[in-house]
């Protein structure tokens, strides 16, 4: 069993929302890894990067998704910073991995420097998403087999656009 997709990418490019409606049109299930670590712990992640830290984190989400990716065989959106172990990067490769790619204005445009995105909260959130993006941006390009630009476009525009790209094969990076 493997995804039909694999949804990546940062902080408000529309990973859960996108994913969603990708798995709607190719009429398969939707399972959203962050949404299996707040089932299996019983905790917000924000409560989690609190109480137990980054890495604790880090390690459950990874473990989290390796059951996803063998168990699953729809949709499939990761948390935005799960491409970050090495672990699931590996996992990752054969799978159809789609990454949301999103400029800076819009992502903080569209998260709002919400309290439960942990990563961007603190003194200067803009700087904090830029930096996140910075860093970021070549893990998600480099586990991506299909690169798609989400700003100006609505998710079911963006959503469309992913499914005609998956069913005609082709690969953009």
């Amino acid at each position: 069993m493997s995804p039909r997709a694999v949804v990546v990418g940062p902080p408000g490019s529309g990973k859960s929302t996108v994913g969603r409606m990708l798995a709607d049109l190719l009429d398969v299930p939707f399972r959203d890894s962050d949404e299996d670590v707040v089932r299996h712990t019983g905790r917000s992640i924000s409560d989690i990067f609190t109480e137990d830290g980054e890495p604790a984190f880090r390690s459950l989400e990874a473990e989290l998704v390796a059951v996803a990716l063998a168990e699953h065989d729809g949709v499939l959106a990761l948390g935005g910073g799960a491409v970050l172990a090495e672990r699931t990067r590996e996992l990752l490769a054969g799978h159809t991995v789609v990454f949301l790619n999103v400029g800076m204005a819009e992502g903080v445009r569209r998260t709002g420097m919400s309290s439960a995105r942990p990563l961007l909260t603190g003194v200067n959130p803009r700087a904090t998403y830029k930096a996140l993006l910075d860093a970021r941006l070549p893990v998600y390009r480099a586990v991506a087999t299909v690169e798609m630009d989400t700003d100006a476009r609505t998710p079911r525009a963006v959503a469309t656009a992913i499914m005609e790209k998956l069913e005609t094969g082709r690969s953009t990076r």
